[in-house]
């Protein structure tokens, strides 16, 4: 259906084509052939003579009343008299006429008129008489005065009423919130806080609407205290100004009272806020939080009454299409290509002035809300960007283009001018492409800006993607198309664990841009009516993924089709719809939702970067220096940091991080580099990496160029690690894991531990008699997760999952603590991961008695084993013939120190069926290499057997390894200690610097010792090895049994 860009928006893509007059179909102009002398008789000649015997009929009828006197036998005089009497009628009614004309003439066009007649008549026109655009509004103004005293008492009971027990109820520790005062700034009978400085109506684009422009200033002594008596706590707001032009659209115009169907209220702009803070508030004002705590209000602001988002009042009741009036479509696209700058000036200065630099010009763009930022050009002042921006025009005329240049600095950037444009210029024109010079500046900006209409058909869309193929466009390719998607509602959404109401929200996604609404809270019925729009550079191949979630818990995907017009049926839907049922009967087994145990495990290798710029400068700037850079890594809520490289323009940090991922699109690995300094980090560049492509292919290894700098490059592996329901790799993966570990980095993972606590039962009352409000506490080492609490019941439902990192899945445990608040410990359970690698899927789910109490658990332990498949785990399993057709796979990873053939004989000399048996006192197992990457002897000491027993109870045993000749702490290494033990895994690595040729020259003397007890320092050997370095490969490593001999023979075997 062809419809306007204003009608309803709807998921249906808009192609949109560059508006150009020259594509306008041409105009046919007709005209009459006077060649020819014999012209056909028209009308025109019996119209002439009609009109000759009207005018002569005319005065025969005035010749009437003459002859009528002279039959009749009356005087002149009564001649004379009517017709002075006519005369009369005829002047009268000509001056009404001409004052009638005169005044409509007025009416259409008073600012010419009135200088015309002034200049025929040689006066000037006085300098107090103006035509203003924006007109005042005083009587506007003194209408708002006296309705102030009573908005304010209405805004004090809705505070009072309706805000205070809102807050009240969100937090039990609000209770005692309460607002002490509220007055809106009329205390003083001469100051009006709010004034409409002007009122601007500007043509209306369609019949049916009328667009008015009011710029509101709002000067107030507002004071709104709050407090919290139960802490004390007093804050409040003392005087506010807010300045901005707020637009009023009144449409439809309607045929019925009140002929206004709605108003459509919005900021066009954001405005300007400035607030004085009382109380605890105060801290506020602080330089730094004051102008982040105004931001912040913007920002809410900006949520709903700043364009593309604006406030709907309906006058009549059904009105039709409000969808249309609260989001329409946007008029269209200008595609903004910021081409570059000239004439800038120069504000890097050295040596207090003396010596005059250039500038790091860098450009903002901004169209309403949508911000662009350029990247920094260094010490140019003629600088050529090329980049091309895409944003979307919601209202013309009214929107500016605004480009403002920064001279990018260590601390505060310099301003070097800005520049704004009507859209509504670009609109007229199609095609702008001028230096627009720099306001509170100096220079010329280079702008191509073109205007692309909205197209509600699909006719031309091939033609667009093929223009589109030759625009040359950075950072992002040219769109096609957009996509405006209305949210409206949802109904009967399944409820919560427990029959709870649900916080819904909606999250959308195409390829890489993910947008959220706002949370609904305790309700399965939420109402959003909010719009989403975006960009398209191929709707044929791009999907559009809906995602409904609960906060706190998983989604619930939609299908890809709505069975019904305008309506989807959600693909989960649980059948408690809305209605509470009957408390089901004891569960056996947990129900966790179908997402539970399905994350991945991302193993991120920063590896080196280079051409960092340098920031280090000494002498005020004269001596350019290098940098100490650092990575800062950003993912699903985490953080990491890399360790500084000391001077260094390409350092290598050869560090791995790993972070739990799931499998929502949209995701984003933010990377950063910055320089270490004393005061402020220096920045160095960003670059962002798409988890779809990793999450899809299970590796990238990618040098990524770095952003916002002008130069500098980043390496980076990305890895995703296959969690596996089976115990049969373990071995393989921790092999691997100590070869791959880096003494720069944690230990890595070897499985990925999920955790759903689903109720608890028979929980100890409080005093004996009052049921407890518990809680849970999930841990695994360092890392734990605490559960909501549930008040004042004894059978608690959590219905909360977590997921843990797995070290070394033979010795941890999962620990969980069960507390009440305020009442302390309800129970508890430790549950050894070890069982779990003999379950069955190495998964157990059942009932779980807690400890100290007479409680139980109903609780889901789910371990999985991480397999790389680019390490060599996955090619351990796989015959010869086979490991020969991935060698390419290890080209990635610098840092692992051989090819992937010798790493897998590594893993297959280990654990051969043939090796001899056990000496008397036992063999140690070692992995001795040399990295000539990095120059380093490496050892890893992977475990021990069949170790001596001197005593009844089994030793305490450790490895201590000492690089000869030399015996001093510098080459001294020890392992962890494990208890009780004859068969102790350790899978630990030890590193010394030192050259090739020397390390040749080397013994290693490895001793496992036990400690005899905590008072003694005493350690019992209880064997010991020692490696003669020439006799060993240092360039396979292979892992092997060494036979333990006492101290008088160390030969090796």
């Amino acid at each position: 259906m062809d419809r306007s860009p204003g009608d309803r928006p709807s998921p249906v893509d808009q192609p949109y084509v560059p508006s150009d007059p020259h594509d306008q179909p041409p105009t046919a102009h007709a005209k009459l052939d006077q060649s020819s002398g014999n012209q056909p008789a028209g009308p025109g000649a019996a119209g002439e003579a009609l009109a000759v015997l009207t005018s002569f009929g005319r005065r025969l009828l005035v010749l009437v009343p003459v002859y009528l006197a002279g039959a009749i036998g009356l005087s002149v005089g009564f001649v004379l008299f009517g017709l002075a009497l006519y005369l009369g009628w005829r002047r009268v009614r000509e001056e009404k006429e001409r004052s009638l004309r005169v005044a409509r003439q007025l009416l259409d066009d008073e600012e010419r008129l009135t200088t015309k007649t002034l200049y025929m008549s040689h006066r000037e026109l006085p300098a107090w008489v103006s035509f203003p655009d924006v007109e005042k509004a005083e009587w506007l103004n003194k209408i708002v005065a006296q309705v102030w005293p009573f908005l304010g008492q209405y805004m004090e009971k809705l505070l009072a009423e309706t805000v205070a027990p809102a807050v009240r109820g969100s937090n039990p520790h609000l209770q005692t919130f309460t607002f002490t005062r509220v007055e809106l700034g009329e205390k003083h009978s001469s100051l009006q806080p709010l004034r409409i400085v002007g009122v601007r109506v500007h043509p209306a684009q369609r019949k049916e609407q009328i667009l008015l422009d009011l710029n509101i200033s709002y000067v107030g002594d507002v004071q709104i205290d709050v407090e919290v008596k139960k802490y004390f706590c007093k804050a409040g707001v003392k005087g506010m100004q807010l300045q901005g032009v707020l637009r009023v659209i009144l449409e439809p115009l309607i045929g019925n009272l009140p002929i206004v169907g709605a108003v459509s209220m919005f900021f066009i702009r954001r405005p300007t806020l400035d607030i004085n803070w009382t109380g605890m508030t105060n801290l506020l004002d602080i330089p730094g939080l004051s102008s982040l705590s105004d931001t912040m209000i913007m920002d809410s602001i900006a949520a709903f009454l700043v364009l593309p988002n604006r406030l709907l009042v309906p006058l009549v009741p059904d009105l039709q299409d409000v969808a249309q009036l609260r989001s329409p479509l946007p008029r269209g696209i200008i595609r903004i290509h910021l081409l570059a700058a000239r004439g800038l000036s120069s504000k890097d200065k050295y040596i207090k002035g003396l010596i005059e630099g250039k500038s790091d010009p860098y450009a903002l763009v901004r169209v309403g809300t949508q911000t662009f930022c350029s990247r920094v050009i260094d010490e140019e002042l003629n600088p050529q960007w090329g980049e091309t921006y895409e944003v979307m025009v919601h209202e013309v005329p009214g929107q500016e283009i605004e480009v403002e240049v920064f001279d990018k600095d260590p601390d505060k950037d310099d301003f070097l001018g800005r520049m704004k444009l009507d859209v509504g210029k670009v609109l007229q024109a199609g095609v702008m492409d001028e230096w627009f010079p720099l306001q509170s500046g100096q220079g010329q900006v280079h702008l191509r800006l073109e205007w692309l209409s909205l197209l509600p058909d699909a006719e031309k869309l091939e033609q667009v993607l093929q223009w589109n193929r030759g625009v040359s466009s950075h950072p992002e390719p040219p769109s096609a198309a957009i996509l405006v998607v209305y949210l409206d509602r949802a109904q009967d959404l399944p409820l919560k664990k427990g029959n709870k109401e649900p916080n819904p929200m909606v999250q959308l996604s195409i390829q890489d841009v993910t947008q959220e609404s706002k949370a609904v809270y305790n309700t399965n019925c939420p109402v959003w009516e909010a719009a989403f729009r975006f960009f398209l550079q191929d709707p044929r191949s791009q999907e559009l993924d809906v995602q409904l979630l609960y906060l706190d818990s998983s989604e619930v995907r939609f299908p890809a089709v709505p069975s019904t017009p305008g309506a989807w049926d959600l693909d989960d839907e649980s059948p408690q719809t809305g209605s509470s049922v009957d408390a089901p009967p004891r569960p056996s087994h947990t129900t966790p939702d179908s997402n539970f145990g399905t994350e991945n495990v991302l193993r991120i290798h920063v590896l080196e970067a280079q051409d960092l710029i340098a920031k280090d400068r000494f002498l005020g700037g004269l001596v350019k220096g290098k940098s100490d850079p650092y990575v800062k890594l950003k993912l699903g809520g985490r953080s990491f940091r890399s360790r500084v490289v000391r001077e260094d323009l390409n350092p290598r940090w050869n560090e791995v991080f790993e972070v739990i991922v799931t499998s929502i699109p949209g995701q984003e690995l933010e990377v950063e580099v910055f320089d270490k300094d004393l005061d402020k980090d220096d920045f160095l560049g960003r670059c962002k990496v798409s988890l779809t492509t990793v999450l899809n292919n299970g590796f990238l290894d990618e040098w990524l160029t770095l952003e916002d700098v002008p130069s500098g490059r980043l390496h980076l592996c990305l890895e995703r690690l296959t969690p596996r329901p089976t115990a049969a790799e373990l071995e393989e993966v921790l092999q691997v894991n100590s070869l791959i570990q880096t003494q720069k980095s944690a230990e890595l993972a070897a499985a990925l531990l999920s955790v759903y606590l689903e109720r608890a039962e028979d929980l100890p009352l409080r005093k004996g008699t009052k049921p407890p409000s518990p809680y849970a506490t999930i841990a695994v080492g360092d890392t734990s997760h605490k559960t909501k609490t549930v008040s004042q019941t004894s059978a608690p439902v959590w219905d909360e999952s977590a997921s843990f990192l797995i070290r070394k899945p033979n010795s941890e445990s999962l620990e969980l603590q069960v507390q009440g608040e305020g009442t302390g410990a309800l129970g508890s359970l430790s549950l050894p991961l070890s069982e779990l690698l003999v379950a069955d899927r190495l998964c157990l789910d059942h009932w779980f008695t807690l400890s100290n109490g007479p409680g139980q658990v109903l609780l889901r332990a789910q371990l999985r084993i991480l397999v790389s498949q680019h390490s060599g785990v996955e090619a351990y399993s796989h015959s010869s013939s086979s490991l020969s057709e991935e060698p390419e796979l290890w080209g990635g990873l610098p840092h692992i120190t051989s090819s992937a053939p010798e790493l897998r004989q590594r893993l297959t000399h280990s654990d051969s069926p043939l090796e001899a048996p056990a000496g008397p006192l036992g063999q140690v197992k070692l992995t001795v290499w040399y990295y000539s990457e990095e120059r380093k002897l490496i050892s890893i000491v992977h475990s021990c057997r069949a170790l001596r027993q001197n005593g009844r109870d089994p030793p305490d045993p450790y490895v201590s390894l000492l690089l000869l000749p030399d015996k001093n702490r510098g080459t001294k290494r020890k392992s962890s200690q494990k208890k009780r033990t004859l068969n102790p895994e350790f899978d630990e690595r030890f590193e010394w610097e030192l050259p090739l040729d020397e390390a040749l020259r080397r013994k290693l003397d490895v001793s496992v010792k036990s400690s005899s007890s905590f008072m003694s320092r005493e350690r019992e050997l209880l064997g010991k090895v020692q490696l003669d370095l020439t006799e060993i490969d240092l360039s396979q490593g292979a892992a092997q049994w060494y036979d333990l001999m006492d101290d008088k023979d160390k030969g090796s075997s």
